[in-house]
C-alpha cells in the first residue's frame, strides 16, 4: 500500500522587487508573532496544569505552524536577493527569528516538564498498585519472594480528557 500524497505548496513566484521582499518579511513577522502568541498561551496554560484547554489550541498551532514552514521556504528561495536589496531587513528577520526560537526553546521545556512530571504520577500510581496486588510470600531462607508475571496487573490509562 502506498501512502497518499502530501499536499505540498505551490512553488513561490520569485521576488522581484523591494515591495515584495517587504511583503515577504511582513508575512513572516505576522506569523511568527502569531505562533507565538498561541505558544505563549499553551505555556501558560500547561504551567496552570490546564493541559485540555491547552489541546484544544492544537489545531490552530498546526495551522499556524504550516503558514511558518511554507513562508520560510518562500523565504529561503528570496534569501540572495533579501540580503542585496535590504540587508537591514534580512538582519531584522533573523534577529526576530532568534526570539521566536528562544521563546519556542522554552515551551519545548515546559512541555517536557509536564510530561516527566505526569509520567512519574503514573509509574507512581501503577507501583503502588502492584505493590498492593503482590502477594507477601518468603522463600525457604527466609528472604521476600519475587513475584511472578501472573501477579502483575496492567495499568490502563484513559488518554481522553
Amino acid at each position: 500500500m502506498s501512502e497518499p500524497p502530501q499536499a505540498r505548496p505551490a512553488a513561490a513566484k520569485a521576488i522581484s522587487t523591494p515591495a515584495e521582499a517587504r511583503k515577504l518579511a511582513e508575512d513572516l513577522m505576522e506569523v511568527m508573532s502569531a505562533l507565538l502568541g498561541i505558544i505563549e498561551r499553551e505555556t501558560e496554560l500547561v504551567r496552570a496544569g490546564k493541559v485540555a484547554e491547552a489541546m484544544r489550541l492544537e489545531q490552530q498551532k498546526g495551522e499556524l505552524s504550516r503558514r511558518y514552514m511554507i513562508t520560510v521556504e518562500h523565504l529561503k528561495n528570496a534569501q540572495q536577493y533579501l540580503a542585496k536589496v535590504s540587508p537591514d531587513l534580512l538582519a531584522a528577520l533573523r534577529s526576530h527569528h532568534d526570539t521566536f526560537r528562544a521563546m519556542l526553546q522554552i515551551n519545548l521545556t515546559v512541555l517536557a516538564t509536564a510530561h516527566a512530571v505526569s509520567e512519574g504520577i503514573v509509574r507512581g500510581v501503577n507501583t503502588e498498585i502492584q505493590r498492593k496486588n503482590i502477594p507477601n510470600t518468603y522463600t525457604a531462607s527466609g528472604q521476600r519472594a519475587a513475584p511472578g508475571p501472573r501477579n502483575m496487573t496492567p495499568l490502563s490509562v484513559s488518554r481522553s480528557l
